[in-house]
């Protein structure tokens, strides 16, 4: 019988606590699961989470940073995820949204599998929301 993987909930410290049962990453074994992260600044104790500028760039650039942090804490990087799914709240947002991941990502060795859909039900202000799924090893 094979000894049962256990599983690690991940909050970097530039996270705010979630405000209800979940995680904001998860890792089981070598897979590693990254919650949907949207661009809020780092957390400030005692304050609410708030995006970081109001441009589909500074939201982006902020919401991979966040995506990034969870890799780091849970011991991946970018070149470990093998699945990015992307949500933007309009469909005027993809091709600039392309140019920004394009530019982000342009050093990575192999690009991971990609989603990207329109969902309207990011929080007001908000105009993009990612996860990751990585494998390490």
């Amino acid at each position: 019988m094979s000894e049962k993987l256990s599983k690690t909930a991940l909050t970097p410290a530039t996270h705010t606590t979630p405000p209800a049962k979940f995680s904001h990453g998860v890792r089981k074994g070598n897979v590693l699961q990254v919650a949907g992260q949207v661009g809020f600044g780092p957390a400030v104790e005692g304050q609410a989470p708030t995006p970081v500028g109001p441009t589909l760039r500074e939201q982006t650039l902020q919401t991979l940073a966040n995506v990034e942090a969870i890799l780091t804490e849970g011991g991946a990087t970018w070149e470990d995820a093998v699945m990015i799914r992307v949500y933007l709240t309009d469909t005027a947002h993809f091709a600039e949204f392309n140019e920004i991941y394009n530019e982000y990502f342009a050093s990575l060795a192999q690009a991971p599998a990609a989603r990207t859909t329109v969902y309207v039900g990011l929080p007001a202000g908000l105009l993009v929301e990612i996860d990751a799924l990585a494998v390490l090893g």
